[in-house]
């Protein structure tokens, strides 16, 4: 490498010793344009961080018991007579053996490598912080610090919702590490993450923040960052330039099983929040108020006169639930909870589910063009409870009227035994869905509650609400299909 330096210094030399003779002795070269200043950033050097913070991360290996039932005696005369003739060997005379009484025999537990994850040290005594799939269904659990010292953990507590989980080891004067605020984080910024990219320990990549507060159908926010993760690393800190851990690696996006520039991490403050839980109470409790929901959409949010699309649609409320004795009601919009903005829909359940169960909280709710808030009891979050899909008995179907034809729809009265069962006060069931109503998205069974804002009881009420609308403008209409509730607009037919 040294003589390749000194080459190119040379024929950097040459060019100018051929230049001056070409100009004369003496000559001097002038730039044709005086070069500016450079101002490009150095790319960070990442080694004193590494050196900070590489002692507070630790390798996870776990282990689960797996029953093996004991081999009976040894090898029986088939196998032995196959093992002679494999070898060319002669086949000796091999006394019959009695058969044996079958015994039930006792079923024996052996230790089975399960998996190799990551962590990183929360405390001086040995708090150790890492994703619940990490440690999920392990029977043992060691870490491994980068002395190469090993201790069995002990595990604290596990959530699945956010993929946190605690562990212990008996150890103290451990290097812990320092927690950084998630809220200064800033996209583009340069992070590194430290873990065991299959079992390789103490790995060190570097990328860039992506992106924050993305959405991937998780209980929580992630950060994305095109930090090179990879199986092993889940549970390793995610760190900024000053050292502290923001974030907790957990998932990639992948085609291939393997890394592919997109990565996310468990913001650091939700992953403080849940693990202070898990530490107190071995678990986390989280509140609920029991509706579906589903995204505004901008057509939706015109045509009801919200505006812009924001909030929450609700398309269905639980029968007995805090949101149902409160008073919401499918097709509401909850655009605030506790005074907070609901921006879309997937900040409900994280606003809800950071509030303590029995807590009075205020719904601000959007319903047939106006605003009003509710006072609802937060409860306590349990399973998920699958509602069972109910069906819809049949009558013979009446013929559109003149109001609906414009719209392709057919519709019916619902009977009082069809509106107890769908849980219902009104609405009109739709007996065909054609022209505008099938582009809309509309089909036969769905359940029409509003039309333009306002409710429908009724066939009779479903055709004076679309006699009064102007034909020209789209049409909003809240339906309920099963035991969901959403809008969709509509177009009359010209």
């Amino acid at each position: 490498m040294k003589s390749r330096i000194l080459g190119a210094t040379c024929a950097v030399l040459t060019v100018a010793s051929i230049s001056a003779a070409v100009l004369g002795v003496g000559a001097t070269v002038k730039p044709a344009q005086a070069q500016a200043p450079a101002t490009a950033r150095n790319l960070p050097d990442f080694s004193d961080l590494v050196e900070q913070v590489g002692p507070s991360v630790v390798n996870i290996r776990t282990s689960e018991k797996v029953a093996v039932r004991p081999q009976q005696g040894g090898p029986n005369d088939e196998e032995m007579m196959e093992f002679f003739r494999r070898f060319g060997l002669p086949i000796p005379n091999l006394p019959r053996q009695a058969p044996r009484k079958s015994q039930p025999q006792p079923q024996q537990e052996e230790e089975q490598p399960k998996g190799v994850g990551s962590g990183f040290i929360l405390s001086t005594d040995g708090l150790i912080m890492t994703n619940a799939h990490v440690v999920e269904g392990a029977d043992e659990v060691v870490v491994t610090l980068t002395d190469k010292r090993e201790f069995k953990a002990k595990i604290i507590g596990s959530d699945q919702r956010s993929d946190i989980a605690l562990v212990k080891i008996e150890a103290s004067g451990l290097p812990a590490v320092k927690v950084g605020d998630v809220g200064k984080l800033r996209v583009g910024e340069w992070v590194m993450a430290i873990g065991s990219p299959f079992g390789l320990d103490n790995s060190v990549t570097a990328g860039i923040v992506s992106a924050k507060l993305r959405d991937t159908g998780e209980y929580l926010p992630f950060i994305q960052t095109d930090v090179a993760i990879n199986p092993g690393n889940s549970g390793g800190p995610l760190i900024n330039m000053r050292g502290e851990v923001v974030g907790v690696n957990s998932q990639i996006y992948s085609r291939s099983g393997g890394y592919m520039g997109i990565s996310f991490a468990i913001p650091m403050d939700e992953a403080v929040r849940v693990s202070d839980q898990l530490r107190s109470n071995g678990r986390v409790t989280r509140g609920r108020v029991g509706v579906q929901i589903d995204q505004v959409s901008k057509e939706v949010a015109e045509s009801i006169g919200l505006g812009k699309p924001m909030g929450a649609l609700v398309r269905g409320v639980e029968s007995g639930s805090p949101a149902d004795k409160a008073g919401v009601e499918a097709g509401d919009i909850i655009t605030k909870f506790d005074g907070r903005s609901i921006d879309k829909s997937s900040d409900l359940p994280r606003i809800v589910g950071a509030t303590k169960p029995g807590t009075r909280s205020t719904v601000t709710v959007f319903r047939r063009g106006a605003t009003r808030e509710l006072t609802v009891v937060v409860a306590e979050m349990e399973a998920d409870n699958k509602i069972a899909a109910k069906g819809q008995s049949r009558e013979e179907k009446p013929k559109a009227s003149a109001a609906a034809q414009s719209f392709g729809l057919v519709v019916a009265d619902l009977t009082d035994a069809q509106r107890k069962e769908l849980g219902i006060k009104g609405g009109v069931r739709v007996d065909a869905a054609t022209d505008a109503a099938a582009r809309g998205g509309l089909r036969e069974g769905d359940v029409i509650l509003q039309v333009g804002n306002v409710d429908v009881a009724s066939v009779r009420e479903f055709e004076s609400a679309l006699s009064k609308f102007d034909k020209s403008k789209p049409l909003s209409v809240l339906f309920r299909r099963e035991q969901w509730t959403q809008y969709t607009v509509l177009r009359a037919s010209k």
